[in-house]
């Protein structure tokens, strides 16, 4: 067996501070010292690992002398710690409301997944009996993100509301999860920017104007100007998904149980502000 020397790239204090979340939660719920087989930071860099190089869970369990059970154990409780540290939807509109924000942006992403879990809601490929027999990608659904900077956890990025089936339309699940909170801040003044998908949202959901049919055929300027300024203020959304992608590797290719994805996408944007911060 050959072995190695590996790095890491994240900072020592983001471990840190995902550790004192892990600790805290230990005390919560009465784990006591030397009960567990990884300590605090071991399990931090477990996460760390998986979120940032996509390590499978064999290599983390092999790497840490710990069975692949208990890295299964291991890797969800730390993502849960995390990703009860992200704001809700409904908190996220209502702190940006408060604020007097401008206006919330509105987006979806769609997430490969290698694995099905079986649930007879689920609508990708199935049989009559309703068993899923493949399943090539999920619906991270909308992303609703508003005001910018600060401490409170709706401050620290933005939303995610729970995922559904790739087959599933953008406006579907925003129907589902997102639009009933957007309604609310629309009536306080405060609207949701929004790409041509969901173009029938409803009322507070602007979206840019499609191009008249024809290839002779060219929008007016006001047209041209309104469609300048949506796509403008969306690039922050679109830039924030492609961000999270490309700097926690693992939402590129999700190997867990396809339904725990929104809580991987909340763990990826609490680790981004906590790297921020720190």
């Amino acid at each position: 067996m050959l072995f190695y020397r590996a790095s890491l790239d994240v900072s020592r204090d983001l471990a840190q501070a995902v550790a004192r979340l892990l600790s805290v939660h230990r005390g919560r719920i009465g784990t006591r010292r030397g009960r567990r087989s990884l300590g605090c930071f071991a399990q931090a860099v477990l996460l760390l690992r998986f979120k940032r190089q996509r390590t499978a869970v064999a290599d983390l369990a092999r790497d840490n002398a710990a069975s692949l059970k208990t890295a299964y154990r291991y890797l969800p409780e730390a993502l849960d710690v995390l990703a009860a540290q992200a704001a809700d939807l409904p908190e996220v509109v209502a702190e940006a409301v408060n604020k007097g924000t401008e206006h919330l942006l509105l987006d979806g992403t769609l997430m490969e997944t290698d694995r099905v879990h079986d649930r007879g809601s689920r609508r990708d490929r199935c049989t009559p009996e309703g068993t899923v027999t493949t399943a090539v990608s999920c619906r991270s659904s909308p992303m609703p993100m508003g005001g910018r900077g600060g401490t409170s956890r709706a401050e620290r990025g933005g939303g995610v509301s729970p995922v559904e089936p790739g087959c599933t339309h953008d406006l579907t699940a925003a129907c589902l999860h997102a639009l009933p909170a957007l309604y609310a801040a629309a009536r306080h003044g405060v609207p949701t920017l929004a790409d041509e998908a969901y173009i029938g949202a409803g009322a507070g959901i602007r979206v840019s104007a499609r191009r008249p049919r024809g290839a002779a055929q060219v929008s007016d300027r006001s047209t041209q100007g309104w469609n300048s300024y949506v796509n403008s203020a969306r690039a922050f959304v679109e830039h924030g998904i492609a961000h999270l992608k490309t700097c926690w590797r693992i939402l590129r290719h999700v190997s867990l149980c396809p339904w725990r994805i929104s809580t991987i996408v909340a763990t990826a944007l609490v680790l981004s502000w906590l790297a921020n911060r720190y």
